[in-house]
């Protein structure tokens, strides 16, 4: 791609969008692309919201929601406004000055990335970009390793001069109210310098804070260290948890008891596993480039491992506490409390309750599950497990042999879960409370 621009495509661009009269296409309706396409029409411009799931499209134009917990209203969709348009083709890209990119970028079974929706987008774009002459920007928002933008998308979008190419990593956090889309300082990384220029004046005019990168690079390398953060932290605390209960230590103690240390200490908690698109993926996107060029990043390589073994290690507490009180784990019926991977959400996105499902299940056990926010489960990339979620009844919980907490929903009563279950497996310390002041329920209750 050449860094050099018309001035007159680049007078033009910035013309429309400090005008807002810059449509802006959104592809991908997704955890990402739904609330930024929220955050652009709120913020004036004329937009268009792709995807290619027809009934995601069919349910927005109702004023439904598939993603409940995200609180967005959705009468925006649905008001048949003029400035709003939803499509499941790629047609509706001709109409597109700004365009979006937010588009799952997923593992291959080898852990390698996978950026096949990217390229798919990035060809649907270079066909709306052969269609018309009028100038484009193209941002990625997708996450991906360094050098994506300009080796992957820039090749295939730039089949003219007048598009610009730029990298603004999401920031999305499922669940979470004290930020939105437009309140997340957002960064921004052109290719060159006028692209770089262009996506600012966007960014500018949707969201509080732009924060300028030096390259397209730096932007794709910081959202990449803002997830390995926190897998090596979690990782940390989760083989902290393993070794500390092979010294007769409670690792929640010790957390507290780290914790009231004012300085060089911010607490993880550690968990049975980790979920979410980011940090069980994202990590292995930098290891992967690391090793392309020759400098292996072993350290993030090794906590995603960690990471990985934790719902073997929750089994396998599961299974030694089981067999204590007599009872063979080939016939054990096991409720796993939570699917969604994080507390209060329906995301269950690389979630370890499929991972504690599947191991419970490969040693004998029946495994059940109950998540009040979750009803039934839906096939994923890794997993179809085919379940749905079980009555909630105190008759129901005590039939259950063991029961582990693998997702801390604030919906749960945890004394109901302690009066009612023959045996808890706590991989969330959800139950301290309830243990404190009822030896009952401390007496059944495995912290793992």
């Amino acid at each position: 791609m050449s860094e050099q621009h018309a001035p007159e495509h680049t007078r033009a661009l910035r013309a429309r969008i400090e005008a807002r009269e810059a449509r802006v296409a959104v592809i991908g309706l997704g955890y990402v692309g739904l609330p930024l396409l929220a955050t652009v029409i709120d913020a004036g411009f004329p937009a268009i919201g792709l995807d290619h799931d027809a009934s995601k499209i069919e349910r927005l134009a109702r004023g439904e929601s598939y993603l409940p917990h995200l609180g967005i209203d959705l009468t925006r969709f649905a008001s048949g406004d003029d400035g709003v348009r939803l499509a499941s083709s790629s047609e509706a890209l001709d109409d597109a000055d700004v365009v979006l990119i937010c588009v799952p970028t997923p593992l291959r079974e080898d852990r390698t990335p996978d950026l096949s929706a990217v390229e798919h987008a990035c060809q649907e774009i270079a066909g709306a970009c052969a269609r018309h002459n009028r100038p484009m920007l193209v941002v990625l928002e997708s996450t991906t390793y360094p050098g994506t933008t300009r080796e992957v998308v820039s090749p295939i979008v730039c089949v003219r001069d007048g598009v610009f190419v730029a990298f603004s990593p999401e920031r999305e956090d499922p669940g979470r109210t004290t930020h939105t889309t437009a309140t997340i300082p957002k960064l921004v990384g052109g290719l060159d310098e006028a692209s770089g220029a262009l996506a600012r004046a966007f960014y500018e005019r949707v969201v509080e804070h732009v924060v300028p990168c030096a390259s397209a690079e730096v932007a794709e390398a910081a959202k990449l260290v803002e997830n390995i953060y926190r897998s090596v932290n979690i990782a940390l605390v989760n083989e902290l948890k393993v070794s500390l209960h092979a010294m007769g230590l409670d690792v929640w103690d010790v957390l507290d008891a780290a914790e009231t240390k004012p300085f060089g200490f911010q607490r993880f908690d550690p968990g049975p596993g980790f979920g979410g698109h980011c940090v069980p993926i994202d990590p292995y996107y930098l290891s992967w480039k690391a090793s392309e060029v020759g400098a292996p990043a072993d350290f993030v390589q090794l906590a995603g491992e960690v990471n990985r073994r934790m719902p073997r290690f929750v089994v396998d507490r599961c299974e030694e506490a089981l067999r204590a009180r007599g009872t063979a784990f080939e016939r054990a019926r096991v409720l796993v409390l939570g699917l969604a991977y994080k507390p209060d959400i329906a995301d269950v996105r690389e979630s370890p309750s499929f991972e504690l499902i599947a191991l419970l299940r490969a040693r004998g056990a029946d495994a059940a599950y109950h998540d009040p926010h979750v009803p039934e489960t839906w096939p994923g990339r890794r997993h179809d497990v085919g379940m749905r979620s079980i009555e909630w009844t105190a008759e129901r919980l005590a039939s259950f042999d063991a029961v582990i907490i693998s997702t801390d929903h604030a919906w749960y009563d945890w004394r109901f879960v302690g009066e009612h279950a023959r045996l808890i497996i706590d991989t969330r310390n959800a139950m301290r409370a309830v243990t404190e002041t009822d030896e009952g329920v401390r007496t059944k209750t495995i912290l793992s």
